[in-house]
């Protein structure tokens, strides 16, 4: 069993660790445009607008537009914006007066043939409250003032709509309807629950993943012991092979991570579209069964009802011994894993995401670990560059964050791609998830469950060793993120920015102070003397 898994999961391994690694929030603003300078009259910060829209009386869609740099803020508080009615203007671009009067209402134009403020100030002299200016794409963009332009003293607050919304209400006015709208931005909370739960999970999931790494290194050094014990005192026996698969990465593999994920993360951000996000489902289909099949067996072996049924193995062609136990766990963990992927559109799906995601990222920390800390070191500064350069360096050379196009899956008709971890935003008038990328926490976790190796080694107890610490810096690395991430306005960011010092850096300087850096830099485990150790840690 184990080999089948770690065969089939190694794949997924390498998959799921190319992928995004940033923390992204819903409701970004496609376009960037910071190149024109804020200044008196043109200085509002960009806003995501809500205008819900009423024909004849009855309330029928919604549409989420963005405000402009002039013009009056907007009400945050829905109850305080007014309903106001809806005209189209003619002409349509609203660059002369228009030849329909206005009384008060919020006027439909065009975008084009002038700029953003001189339609405007047409709209406003000629009795307008508001004006909506559909753009000529399905994307938002900021509007801004032009370099040259003086009169910025506008009254009435503009808003920028997409296409479709447009061509919608476009429709409603010409069937003779009468068309209201409403103007408002609410605010998003500063903490959600889905923020804090989240951190729970991801944390949660390093230490069980943790426990689990060291319990079986520590079988397999006691199985060694025994071994050495009985083989008269010879210290130069071969090394016990362990139980199940281990990939154990090394200085090469570790910066070779770096150019594979880039080349990667390019191919996810060019092919971006639907028939790609279908091939990326099926593969985390696949490595998510993997994992939930290997997490269920471990789990129910340790009872003593499963224990015979997990010891008895029957063998099976192509893919060799496979226990009883897993044989009754598949059929289930095959249709966990396939009904996710059918019916992950809809609104709880993101549950069965997470059960597999989850499982999936504590099999990988189970298969791959790093030796020492020398390693653990050349992997996650490589991959902080890694995050830093595709969430921010990225922008001057694609015009666009990579990380955060690919993590939201723009253009592909998903709401991102699988391989995140979300829940959605309870408290959130925008609504969307708080998402974290599997390499968020696999990429740390590494680090963490190598400490918890090491202290069970050395026994050493929970205060006196390393996973306490590592694991305490890695939830303030992570709680870090999410601070930085409400200050930016919900923007992404990469969260291996603050967990990366935290964690690496807490064990650089604990190993340094207690006299143990050489062996975790170089060995990465306790000198043990031959032929037998006490391996159990005092309680």
């Amino acid at each position: 069993m184990e080999f089948k898994i770690g065969d089939c999961c190694i794949c997924a391994v390498f998959v799921v660790l190319v992928l995004c690694t940033s923390l992204v929030s819903g409701g970004d603003i496609v376009h960037q445009d910071d190149t024109a300078p804020s200044r008196p009259g043109c200085s509002n910060n960009f806003v995501l607008v809500k205008v819900p829209i009423w024909v004849n009386g009855i309330e029928v869609t919604e549409f989420v537009g963005v405000g402009a740099r002039f013009g009056p803020t907007l009400e945050s508080k829905e109850k305080r914006a007014n309903q106001t009615r809806l005209a189209f203007a003619d002409p349509p671009d609203c660059c002369s007066t228009p030849r329909n009067k206005l009384t008060g209402e919020a006027i439909l134009v065009h975008r084009g043939n002038c700029s953003f403020t001189t339609k405007a100030n047409v709209a406003e002299d000629a009795g307008a409250s508001a004006i909506l200016i559909i753009n000529n794409q399905t994307e938002l963009f900021k509007m801004v003032c032009e370099k040259n332009e003086a009169d910025l003293d506008i009254g009435i607050p503009a808003v920028m709509l997409p296409q479709h919304a447009g061509t919608t209400l476009i429709k409603f006015l010409g069937n003779s309807s009468s068309v209201s709208v409403q103007l408002y931005s609410p605010r998003r909370p500063m903490v959600d629950v889905a923020e804090v739960f989240l951190w729970l999970m991801a944390v949660a999931t390093i230490s069980c993943a943790s426990y689990w790494s060291a319990w079986r290194a520590r079988e397999a050094a006691i199985e060694q012991d025994k071994l050495l014990k009985d083989g008269s005192n010879e210290c130069n026996v071969t090394e016990v092979s362990r139980s199940g698969v281990v990939l154990e990465i090394n200085i090469v593999s570790a910066v070779l991570f770096v150019v594979v994920a880039s080349c990667f993360l390019i191919m996810l951000y060019k092919l971006m579209s639907s028939w790609f996000i279908d091939v990326l489902v099926v593969l985390f289909s696949i490595g998510g069964f993997e994992g939930l099949q290997t997490c269920l067996v471990a789990l129910l072996s340790c009872f003593r009802w499963f224990e015979r049924f997990g010891q008895s193995f029957i063998k099976i062609p192509y893919l060799g011994p496979v226990s009883y136990l897993t044989l009754a766990i598949s059929p289930f963990c095959i249709a966990f894993a396939v009904l996710w992927a059918v019916y992950r559109r809809i609104s709880f799906a993101w549950i069965g995401q997470d059960i597999l995601g989850i499982a999936l990222i504590i099999t990988v920390l189970q298969i791959v670990q790093i030796p020492n800390l020398k390693v653990g070191t050349v992997l996650l500064s490589c991959s902080l560059l890694y995050d830093l350069f595709w969430v921010f360096l990225s922008k001057p050379l694609f015009h666009k964050s990579v990380m955060i196009v690919v993590a939201r899956g723009d253009k592909s008709g998903e709401d991102g791609i699988p391989m995140l971890l979300k829940i959605p935003r309870l408290y959130d008038p925008w609504k969307g998830y708080s998402i974290i990328g599997f390499g968020d926490i696999i990429l740390p976790g590494l680090l963490v469950a190598f400490s918890l190796r090491y202290d069970w080694l050395c026994n050493k107890r929970l205060r006196e060793g390393y996973f306490l610490w590592a694991m305490i810096a890695y939830g303030l690395g992570l709680l870090t993120t999410y601070v930085a991430l409400n200050l930016m306005d919900g923007h992404g960011q990469p969260a291996l920015l603050y967990i990366v010092p935290f964690t690496l850096g807490t064990f650089l300087t604990m190993g340094k102070q207690r006299g143990d850096l050489k062996h975790l830099w170089t060995r990465g485990e306790p000198d043990r003397p031959c032929p037998h150790v006490r391996l159990q840690p005092d309680d």
